[in-house]
Formats: structure tokens, sequence, C-alpha cells
């Protein structure tokens, strides 16, 4: 009898997670080293310098009027159809759910979430800091500018910095990130840079960001990829926590589970008693003496079935002998007498 319990797809997954070993040997956690700290450094030193530029509506700001005039989308006009479908690779919705994809097979070959969990902080890291910049800064677009020369900031804008050149820079830079040899990490840093360099210039052919703007997006996304050692101690403890629950979670489901009857064995056969020339001898001696006729039992120990009472065997009759009493089958020999007159 199968009493096993029926496993759910979160089960098969959690148990293909469980399998050892949870990480394989090979692949490195990436640490704050020195070189790591100084690239951090200058990068968030190049981001202060690009919003203080910005701010004291310094050359930055004129070269992004005269790049507006120039309307690259009217002098180019023969790819705007293939800037309209690249810059797609630049929005967070399609990046996130075709990279999601990826790390969720890795992490399902590597059994550790790592991958995913590393993409969720990357992405928490950038709508929280970038966004932040955004409506903090309040910049408008070029399409929406109102005075030539200005740098248009604390308007109510969200375009500085880009965010879709800060997502194309962690999304993409996120598979180099977690790769698993250097030369992978090597060639993925390459395809990722071009990406989001060509990203950041569509926006620009487009019309929708200035100059600025990109150069602001591409290191706002560097410094989230270069910080993200900072948090693996963090995205560690989030794994063994969500295994824990998963545990917990099984525990109370085996707690809640009803517990599978017995299975029933089957039945055993009592054998009749056989009936003897002296139990049938008892029998008729315990008829002559009590006047009740016994029967002999059927079966030894054993309940047995009700029977008709025509089907019942009785041993020997049922009316006590008399001595003065002539069986009917009996033949009479001598004729009853007769009284005279």
């Amino acid at each position: 009898m199968r009493t096993e319990r029926n496993l759910t797809r979160l089960d098969r997954v959690f148990a293909r997670l469980d399998r050892e070993p949870e990480r394989p040997a090979h692949i490195d956690v990436p640490r704050m080293s020195r070189h790591r700290v100084a690239l951090f450094a200058g990068t968030l030193a190049f981001y202060l310098a690009i919003v203080w530029a910005v701010v004291i509506t310094s050359w930055l700001v004129r070269l992004d009027w005269q790049v507006m005039f120039f309307r690259p989308y009217q002098q180019w006009a023969g790819i705007h159809w293939f800037v309209d479908y690249y810059v797609v690779l630049g929005q967070r919705g399609p990046t996130a759910v075709m990279v999601a994809a990826w790390l969720g097979w890795r992490s399902w070959r590597q059994h550790t979430l790592r991958p995913l969990l590393t993409l969720g902080a990357s992405l928490l890291l950038l709508n929280s800091t970038v966004g932040a910049a955004k409506l903090g800064m309040g910049r408008l677009g070029p399409h929406y500018a109102t005075t030539i020369g200005a740098n248009e900031m604390g308007l109510g804008g969200d375009i500085f910095p880009s965010g879709h050149t800060a997502n194309a820079v962690v999304t993409w830079g996120i598979l180099a990130y977690l790769a698993s040899t250097p030369r992978a990490r090597r060639w993925l840093s390459a395809l990722s840079a071009v990406t989001s360099l060509g990203v950041g210039m569509a926006t620009v052919y487009l019309g929708t960001h200035w100059l600025s703007d990109v150069l602001l997006g591409w290191a706002a996304g560097l410094l989230i990829l270069l910080a993200l050692p900072w948090c693996e101690p963090l995205i560690a403890r989030a794994e063994v926590a969500l295994f824990d629950l998963r545990d917990r979670w099984r525990a109370r489901r085996g707690a809640l589970a009803p517990v599978p009857a017995a299975p029933v064995g089957a039945p055993v056969m009592i054998k009749p008693r056989t009936v003897t020339a002296q139990d049938e001898a008892a029998a008729r001696e315990t008829v002559s003496g009590t006047g009740r006729a016994a029967r002999t039992p059927a079966y030894h120990l054993a309940p047995v079935p009700h029977t008709t009472r025509g089907e019942r065997t009785p041993i020997g009759s049922r009316r006590p002998p008399h001595a003065d009493r002539i069986p009917r089958s009996a033949p009479t020999s001598t004729a009853r007498p007769l009284t005279g007159n």
C-alpha cells in the first residue's frame, strides 16, 4: 500500500536545490579588494563631478544644448527604426525578465539561490538610488526644456540620471559579475559595456535624454556593480533564511498531514472441527439426561453464520424416549387383546 506524499512543484525545486554541493567549488564570490575600492572611489568622484557641472551650468550644459539642436534623429533618419528596437535593451521590465530567466536556470544548475538573490539586490539598489536622484534633482528632458542654455534643474522632471543607461549597465553587467570563469567574466564585461553604451547613445539620438544624463547613468550603474561585494554577506544570510523558511513550511505541512491507516492483513480461515463418534455419543447422553437436544458445534472458537431452522441438523430425536412407546416404523408382532363379553 503506497503512503508517500505527492511532491508539489515547489518541493521539487527545493529538492533540486538541496543536492550537494550547493555551490560549485570553482565559483568564487567577488570580494571588495583594493582595486575595486579604488574603482568605486574614482567612479563616485566622476558621478559627483557630473552633478556639479550640471548644477553650475558649466560647459557640459552648453554641450547638452548643442547636441539637442543638432537633432540626430533628423540627421540620420534611416536608422530610426533600429534605434527604437535597440533602446528596449535598456528598459527595466523586458531586460529583467530575460536576465531573471537565465539566472533562474543558473540557480537550478548550480543548486543555489545566489544568482537570483544577487539580481534582486542589484535591482533594489538601482531603483532606490537612481530613483531618489531623479526625484531629488528634478531635471526636465530636452523635449520639455523651457529656457535655452539653462540646466533645467528642480523643475519636476525625472530624467537625470538616465534610467535606461543605468539599467542597461546593471542588468547586463550582472551577468559578468556572476560569471564562472575569468575568461567569461572578461568577455561578458566587454559585451555589457558595449550594450549599455549603445543604449545611452540611443536615448541621446531619440532626444529623450541630455548627454550629461547618459554620463551620469553610466556612473550610477557602475557604482552599483562595484558595490555588490558589500552585499554578499546579506545575500548569503537571505539564502539561509529562505531555506530555513522552506524547512519550517515542510514541517508544518507534515504535521497537518493525516496519518495513513495501517494496511489490513489477509483474513485467517478457521477450519471446521471434525465431528467424531465420541462427540455423537456425548450428545446422545446429554439428550437422555436433560431432555433437551444438543447440537454439536460446527466451528471451534469462531462465530458461525446464522442458519435457518430448515438447515439445522439435529443429532438424535428431540422427544425423550418412553419404554411403552412403539416406534411407527416398527412392525406389529402381536395383536391387541380383545375384551370379550
